[in-house]
């Protein structure tokens, strides 16, 4: 059985410190031996673990659309930012990608995908994340649990680890697949999620990874 996780940052995403080489050391560490890395708005960082990484690495990007964040996974190029989301969707799919749908009802998220959105964007949808181990609480999970099943979706839990510490808590324990969009799908219908919620301090640190790249950045344009 594989020990997977379908959502992590690397610091190519503004609000992680974690570099490609310390999460692929994680992983190596807790068991984890199928990931997808789903940096803010670019595929970068999971490429960048794609080459260091001796297990399988999905390419994924959570994606901002105009109306909230949609995770594209198996993709081959970046798709762009502040597109409506039904235009996002349809490109992740262009790609022969997958679409899951991130924290859908994190109440205080500001990226949660908009509910007119996630109507919209239903006929492209694959996956929702049912357990989300940063969202504070339970109850915003029991309704991403609900909507799956209401429209047959498959399901999955994820870390949406931003830090080293996050990776290994939660999980799906999965067959093997063929390294397809479809095998992974039939695989991920036969997995069981296995759920921990990490403290809600854990959103401080983020805090802090985020001032700190937007002061490199003003500092950086200073002196460029």
């Amino acid at each position: 059985m594989l020990k997977a996780d379908f959502h992590m940052h690397t610091h190519y995403s503004p609000d992680s410190g974690m570099s490609p080489e310390t999460l692929v050391a994680r992983c190596l560490k807790v068991g984890l031996n199928t990931i997808a890395v789903t940096d803010h708005n670019t595929i970068e960082g999971a490429l960048a673990v794609q080459r260091l990484a001796p297990f399988t690495v999905i390419i994924g990007e959570e994606v901002g659309s105009a109306q909230g964040e949609i995770t594209g996974l198996f993709l081959q190029e970046t798709i762009p930012r502040g597109l409506p989301p039904v235009e996002t969707a349809k490109r992740i799919k262009d790609q022969g990608g997958l679409v899951s749908i991130p924290h859908p009802f994190d109440r205080f998220r500001r990226e949660v995908i908009r509910r007119q959105a996630l109507d919209d964007i239903l006929p492209y949808a694959d996956i929702v994340e049912v357990f989300n181990a940063r969202n504070n609480f339970d109850a915003d999970n029991r309704k991403a649990y609900e909507f799956a099943d209401e429209h047959g979706l498959l399901t999955s839990g994820v870390s949406d680890a931003h830090a080293s510490i996050e990776l290994g808590r939660t999980y799906v324990e999965m067959p093997e697949f063929d390294g397809t969009p479809e095998g992974f799908k039939q695989a991920l219908a036969q997995g069981t999620i296995v759920a921990r919620k990490m403290n809600p301090l854990i959103h401080v640190l983020t805090t802090f990874y985020r001032a700190r790249s937007k002061l490199r950045r003003r500092l950086s344009r200073r002196t460029g």
